[in-house]
């Protein structure tokens, strides 16, 4: 009797490692699989949290100042389809200032809406869309917060 309850014993914590080594390797598996799913998205964002846009008041070179739209991409490839969404008043159909193209590590500029020079302070992040170079659309607001835009 005291061999077969060896036996047994022997037999369930045999069952028991198993079963615990099982749930390890898989709670282990799910943890890769998270951090690589991390891993991609980190690379998926890496140029678009590269791009940036603001409003700045700038001297003119025959004199008197402006008031322009900056897109800088900090990155290593082209954006494309950039706009900037223009804040629409009551009524009005919303609309943006196309920019299309902007080439890697460059700023291009663009005249803003006459009428934003009265509120100008000081230079202040716009909000901003595009394409990033494999196709993904995303956008940045006012604050700097990246998002994917569908």
């Amino acid at each position: 009797m005291d061999s077969n309850w060896l036996s047994a014993f022997a037999d369930v914590f045999s069952a028991v490692g198993t079963v615990g080594a099982f749930a390890l390797g898989f709670l282990l598996l799910r943890r890769e699989h998270r951090r690589e799913a991390d891993r991609a998205e980190d690379e998926r964002r890496s140029q678009a949290e590269q791009i940036s846009a603001w409003v700045e008041m700038t001297h003119k070179l025959e004199g008197g100042r402006e008031l322009l739209f900056h897109i800088h991409n900090a990155s290593a490839m082209p954006i494309y389809e950039v706009e900037l969404p223009l804040p629409a008043r009551d009524g009005e159909e919303p609309r943006s200032e196309f920019v299309g193209l902007v080439p890697p590590g460059r700023t291009v500029q663009r005249a803003a809406p006459g009428e934003w020079v009265r509120s100008y302070v000081e230079p202040e992040p716009v909000q901003i869309e595009f394409l990033d170079s494999a196709g993904r659309r995303w956008s940045r607001d006012e604050q700097g917060a990246l998002s994917r835009a569908e």
